[in-house]
């Protein structure tokens, strides 16, 4: 689908060997990715945890100079803004803060929570998972920097890529052209031409780069 949109790719640093975070991320930006993608899992809204704001600032004084997408995967991503905006670098439009509209809309705090993140400099992302109706996402869109479509299930392991999710994308894509969208989950050389046919022009991959046999620029 036509957008006017660059093409990225953001490798998930889940899928690297977390001992050595700093030297798996710049290995993947030798080799030409554009931005490094984050999740921060809490244990609650989904069952795994993994770090916070704290790692991804010290991941800050390693890679000064390159995107990170912040994926909050917690049950009040309100609490985390503050400590995330310290990662952000000396430069502007580093740091993007996605946060799941599941853990916010039925709080009523969905508003609340993206002027919150602009107030401390970062970009807005805005999350759905699979079940979520995508209505809900673009009552939101002219207020968010990026859209986040999820093609699995998040923090359940062993799933396969989504292929309907793709209806979500193209609704996206139709209604506003030039937003950024991203797809997160089962993403791998088999399914990202489905994902960028059907307008995403983010691309997360986490095993799909990481685990990939041989990776060079």
């Amino acid at each position: 689908m036509y957008h006017c949109c660059e093409s990225k790719i953001g490798p998930s640093v889940l899928d690297c060997d977390m001992a050595a975070l700093a030297s798996e991320v710049k290995r993947v930006l030798d080799c030409g990715a554009d931005y490094i993608h984050l999740d921060v899992m809490d244990g609650h809204f989904v069952p795994k945890i993994s770090f916070g704001p704290y790692v991804i600032e010290c991941l800050r004084r390693h890679v000064p100079d390159t995107p990170f997408d912040c994926h909050m995967m917690t049950s009040e991503p309100e609490k985390w803004v503050v400590e995330t905006a310290k990662a952000q670098g000396k430069k502007g439009g580093l740091l993007t803060y996605t946060f799941h509209l599941e853990a916010t809309e039925p709080r009523g705090i969905t508003q609340e929570v993206i002027d919150s993140i602009k107030a401390n400099n970062m970009k807005v992302g805005l999350s759905i998972s699979p079940a979520t109706p995508v209505e809900t996402l673009l009552k939101y869109a002219d207020q968010i920097d990026m859209a986040l479509i999820m093609t699995v299930v998040p923090g359940k392991g062993g799933q396969s890529f989504m292929e309907d999710m793709m209806d979500k994308v193209r609704t996206v894509r139709k209604a506003y052209p030039n937003l950024d969208i991203e797809v997160d989950g089962g993403v791998k050389p088999a399914t990202i031409d489905k994902a960028a046919a059907a307008g995403a022009n983010l691309i997360v991959s986490g095993s799909g780069v990481y685990k990939a046999k041989r990776y060079v620029r």
